[in-house]
């Protein structure tokens, strides 16, 4: 969405993977402590203000600059149900598919399959509502924004993106824009570069608890 608007911005690497998402600062800026998470220096009032989980975000920023996130109410109810459906739906099951299939240390063949099937049935609702409109929601908005990344990784999620022909047009096209492009191309290294088989590091990513 940033690169979408244009907006200057600086990105601040969190490194999940050592417990930086635990520290005094950022649990002030996402008390669920998690990414994504913003601050806006430049917020209502002239005032800064943080938000966190990404629906939020895009909601904040479409209202702020007015880009992506329609203002009459029958075209915005339609952004907000794709946007929800992916908050509620697409990004939870794609990131339990994506766990189950690349990080436990034992194969669970029900937990793969469940979530596995289930990204399958997702993006079979996605080229279903794709097939007569090029974007979820009519134009291209913060619920195509929200979609996309998880789509990227069909791959790692067991799916094939030449059996959802709708689907994959919509992605290729986004993946065409420019500010995608620039964001795609981010890379942290520090993130590449982390050992998911570290016992240490799996404490801190996969053994969470109330703190």
């Amino acid at each position: 969405m940033l690169e979408e608007c244009g907006l200057p911005y600086v990105v601040r690497p969190v490194d999940i993977s050592r417990g930086e998402q635990f520290t005094p600062y950022f649990l002030s800026i996402s008390p669920n402590n998690r990414i994504p998470a913003i601050v806006d220096p430049d917020g209502p009032g002239k005032r800064a203000i943080s938000v966190f989980e990404s629906g939020a975000i895009l909601q904040y920023l479409g209202r702020k600059t007015g880009k992506f996130y329609p203002r009459e109410e029958r075209a915005r109810v339609a952004v907000e149900e794709w946007l929800f459906w992916q908050m509620g739906g697409l990004g939870p099951m794609a990131g339990q598919a994506n766990h189950f299939r690349r990080y436990v240390p034992e194969q669970i063949p029900y937990a793969i399959d469940r979530y596995t099937n289930e990204v399958n049935r997702l993006f079979g609702v996605m080229n279903a509502r794709l097939a007569n409109r090029a974007f979820l929601a009519g134009r291209y908005s913060i619920a195509d924004m929200a979609c996309v990344g998880w789509v990227r990784l069909a791959e790692r999620m067991g799916q094939d993106l030449a059996k959802f022909p709708h689907l994959k047009r919509w992605f290729e096209t986004i993946r065409a824009r420019e500010a995608v492009k620039r964001a795609f191309a981010i890379r942290i290294e520090t993130a590449a570069a982390v050992d998911m088989h570290d016992p240490k590091v799996r404490a801190i990513l996969f053994g969470q608890k109330a703190r």
